[in-house]
């Protein structure tokens, strides 16, 4: 179910109004509290601005209070940001268009936005990487293609490592497969003051 056109500019509208808090050196900065800890994650505006403005507006809207991290996969990433704890998929604001060939790696500990097998099709959905995931890269090519990285952890890696690490139902015929079996919950993500 996606929000209605008027509805998701007023989103976009409210949660871009006031200029967001910054850390030293500039970098905006986002911390997710979580179930088993918290993670800081630094944003890259300069390289990846219309992904932190996407990902800042559902953070200033309440969007990923009480989201799960739905796909973990240990050995390459932990997804969330789609579904809220009773596995309800979350409306959305429309698409944004793929950064992906902006210079950031899918290295261990960096942010990218998921998406479909459509270019330009990602919305409130990431995931950071556990590892280096070279493959994820964009590469110059006729069709847009990789995972757009607009960010980093900057704490609370020791927390992504325990996500990675719990049990999940694996690649099962499940409609929801590497999902964890106890959930872990994004309590809340506020921009750091």
């Amino acid at each position: 179910m996606f929000v209605s056109a008027v509805a998701a500019t007023s989103l976009l509208i409210m949660a871009t109004a006031s200029a967001a808090p910054t850390a030293k050196g500039g970098a905006q900065r986002v911390k997710l509290v979580t179930t088993l800890g918290d993670i800081v994650i630094e944003l890259d505006a300069a390289k990846a601005p219309k992904s932190v403005e996407n990902f800042v507006a559902y953070v200033k809207s309440g969007h990923y209070n009480d989201t799960i991290f739905h796909r973990v996969i240990d050995n390459f990433m932990i997804q969330g940001g789609g579904f809220d704890s009773n596995i309800q998929r979350k409306p959305t604001l429309p698409p944004i268009p793929l950064e992906s060939l902006n210079g950031l790696k899918n290295d261990r500990g960096t942010v990218a936005m998921a998406r479909t097998n459509v270019p330009d099709s990602a919305t409130s959905q990431f995931f950071i990487n556990v590892k280096n995931n070279d493959f994820l890269n964009g590469q110059e090519g006729p069709v847009p293609n990789g995972y757009a990285v607009f960010g980093k952890v900057v704490a609370g890696m020791d927390v992504v490592d325990k996500i990675r690490a719990v049990q999940t139902n694996g690649n099962s015929g499940s409609p929801m497969p590497n999902m964890p079996i106890t959930p872990i919950l994004i309590k809340t993500a506020t921009l750091e003051k």
